[in-house]
């Protein structure tokens, strides 16, 4: 059995919670139904504050969602001796610098070369198990094309509070991106809420409809002709958040083919989006830690590129 939890957050609240867990188990790449999930309710795998539930509860301010998944098929995720780049590690959490082309977690089509396939090697299977079998110490993600700074859970308590903190918009997150067209203003905020596009599923989109609220505040770093160089820094943590927000305002990441033009101009392997900048309080000293990363070489290239095109 499998068990995943949700603290639920303030634009959740007063939705049923068959909407809530199907829309998250989506982004979370679980091919559950709506139906199964009312299923397991009537079943009394549901629960909400240590109660069983059912499959219409109106979600309410600080509610804990339990979802147990019975009879999972045993899925074995083997270590891997993969060379990763550690920025900080204690007993408590590990920080580390994903490069661009890795998966994070195990999924269909992804089950080795994975950030957690290293990382149950380099731990000795030392990580937190809340998040279940297949995203061992996983408390956010960032995606395959994306490189940049990510913290990981060793043990449940530290998970309880790093996920705490990303539930509370407390922990700093700055992404630095190349985007296409140039930007008239220093800096700005998109505040717009992000749900499934209804027409495409693996896409997010900006919509009213089964959305929520998402903020991501930019400022511009240096500009480049007909592109602009960016940091944007997240207030919330939806799925593509950055590329779908960007893209919304006229301004996709270079290399970006889901959500911006289909060509690819330097050969890229995905979007320009490297995250640089992450803060937390440390789970045990509650002491405040940042780090930084550098760009990586195809990232920096890129910008001497377009510095020499000026």
């Amino acid at each position: 059995m499998e068990v995943l939890k949700w603290a639920v957050e303030q634009e959740c609240i007063s939705k049923r919670i068959d909407v809530f867990l199907a829309e998250e188990l989506e982004e979370m790449d679980y091919t559950i139904s709506r139906s199964r999930i009312q299923k397991l309710a009537e079943q009394q795998y549901l629960k909400v504050n240590d109660k069983n539930v059912k499959s219409n509860y109106k979600l309410k301010p600080k509610d804990i969602i339990a979802l147990t998944i019975p009879d999972v098929e045993p899925v074995e995720i083997l270590p891997e001796n993969i060379d990763i780049d550690i920025l900080y590690e204690d007993k408590d959490v590990i920080v580390v610098n994903k490069p661009q082309g890795m998966v994070v977690h195990p999924a269909p089509g992804h089950m080795t070369g994975t950030l957690v396939n290293a990382l149950l090697y380099h731990c000795r299977g030392q990580l937190s198990g809340i998040n279940g079998e297949q995203r061992p110490g996983i408390v956010h993600r960032i995606d395959k094309d994306t490189s940049g700074v990510l913290m990981v859970a060793k043990t449940d308590k530290a998970h309880q509070s790093l996920a705490l903190q990303l539930a509370e918009h407390s922990i700093t997150r700055k992404y630095h991106a190349i985007v296409l067209n140039g930007m008239k203003e220093q800096q700005g905020t998109v505040d717009k809420p992000i749900g499934r596009n209804t027409q495409y599923r693996k896409k997010m989109a900006v919509t009213e409809k089964n959305s929520r609220n998402a903020v991501t505040h930019y400022r511009v770093l240096q500009k480049l002709g007909n592109y602009t160089y960016i940091e944007a820094q997240l207030e919330t943590g939806r799925t593509h958040q950055i590329r779908v927000h960007m893209a919304y305002i006229g301004h996709p990441l270079l290399g970006d083919t889901v959500y911006g033009s289909k060509k690819q101009p330097f050969l890229l392997q995905g979007q320009t989006l490297h995250a640089k900048i992450l803060g937390f309080i440390h789970p045990s000293t509650n002491q405040y830690m940042e780090f930084e990363t550098p760009l990586p070489e195809y990232f920096s290239k890129i910008i001497t590129k377009l510095k020499m095109r000026i």
